[in-house]
């Protein structure tokens, strides 16, 4: 079993808490863990979720609001169309 680090584990929190229908930016996350200037650090421990449909990181977005990354099988073109699901719910 792989163990994720402390810095990941609140990113996983925090990212557990964005409702269904909204988006956060990978800033913001970091913000609201303490850790402001780590955002890229924030988009690193999304790319290791280990469920991420159940987590939902691909409710985090860039700051401009652009998709960004998404490291599941089926890539930005899958977050795009979960984060089309949920908008339109």
């Amino acid at each position: 079993m792989k163990s994720y680090s402390n810095f990941e584990k609140l990113v996983f929190d925090e990212i557990d808490k964005i409702p269904y229908g909204k988006t956060k930016s990978y800033k913001e996350i970091a913000e609201a863990i303490g850790k402001p200037k780590s955002y890229r650090a924030v988009a690193n421990a999304c790319g290791k979720n280990p469920i991420p449909i159940i987590r939902p990181c691909h409710r985090v977005v860039c700051s401009d609001g652009k998709i960004g990354g998404y490291t599941p099988i089926g890539g930005i073109q899958l977050k795009s169309l979960l984060l089309k699901i949920e908008s339109s719910s």
